[in-house]
């Protein structure tokens, strides 16, 4: 289990909640906290805060064995703002105590996402979240944050699978104590599955290829949040244990990333979300 640097720790893997909204979305988080997963990864801008909510207390799973995450939108950034966000987040899932806050993006022309890490910041202080991090930042963005208000963000949700395995942000990661997070882990449309490597070593463990993106990911410190609607799909990506994927291996997975790897023109330095 990844520890965090405020000391709390996170689960190998969670779960993502995009697009997922309404009873499927409570139906869809209900599913994958009877097979195991207890990192539940939601957003404002998912529009889902209520359905994953209302699978939190309706689940027989302890609140208490539950990270629930979730992150202040582009449109709140800014200290007061923030705060307020943080309120609406907080009455939508029917918390009283948040596990992880997260910068969704940070928007750099707008230039207020310090201004949100220190309300995010007086909200760990307080008490109401337990830890806080960032979403689709840059090492430079995460040095700012870090030397402006003294405390550097415990996780990092990125953008990373084998076409786009952000190497050298991971590195960073690592050397300062801050966990990677996966966000289309699979690749989602790119043909990431059908590549040579992750096909000969799903027909070496006898697993299937999501299942060996999935552990590479694990093998390389990122902890992926897979999303899926589908309980067999959900069980595929949650049984990771059984098998071990070998250096060789996990370096011809690394080494399928390309220069323009992303899904998108999700740069963080030029793309925003409000």
């Amino acid at each position: 289990m990844p520890e965090l640097n405020d000391g709390t720790t996170l689960p190998d893997i969670g779960f993502g909640t995009y697009p997922l909204r309404g009873e499927e979305g409570t139906a869809a988080v209900l599913s994958a906290l009877s097979l195991g997963y207890r990192l539940i990864d939601t957003a404002v801008n998912y529009q889902n805060e209520d359905a994953v909510g209302r699978a939190i207390a309706e689940t027989p799973v302890p609140r208490d064995d539950i990270i629930v995450a979730t992150k202040v939108p582009g449109r709140d950034h800014g200290y007061d703002e923030t705060l307020r966000s943080f309120d609406g987040s907080m009455e939508r899932l029917g918390l009283d105590v948040l596990d992880l806050y997260l910068i969704h993006w940070p928007n750099p022309r707008v230039d207020k996402y310090v201004d949100t890490w220190r309300a995010m910041v007086r909200l760990r202080e307080e008490g109401r979240v337990r830890s806080i991090g960032v979403s689709n930042f840059t090492a430079d963005y995460l040095r700012r944050v870090a030397e402006e208000t003294g405390v550097m963000p415990s996780v990092n949700q990125v953008e990373l699978h084998p076409f786009f395995p952000q190497e050298e942000l991971r590195a960073f990661h690592s050397e300062h104590g801050v966990v990677t997070e996966a966000w289309s882990p699979l690749g989602k449309a790119a043909p990431v599955k059908e590549s040579a490597p992750v096909a000969s070593a799903a027909a070496a463990h006898g697993v299937t290829p999501a299942q060996v993106i999935l552990r590479w990911h694990q093998q390389i410190d990122s902890l992926p949040i897979p999303k899926s609607a589908t309980p067999a799909r959900q069980q595929e990506n949650f049984e990771l244990g059984g098998f071990t994927l070998s250096e060789a291996e996990v370096a011809a997975i690394t080494a399928l990333g390309r220069p323009d790897g992303r899904l998108f023109g999700g740069d963080p330095t030029t793309h925003e979300e409000m």
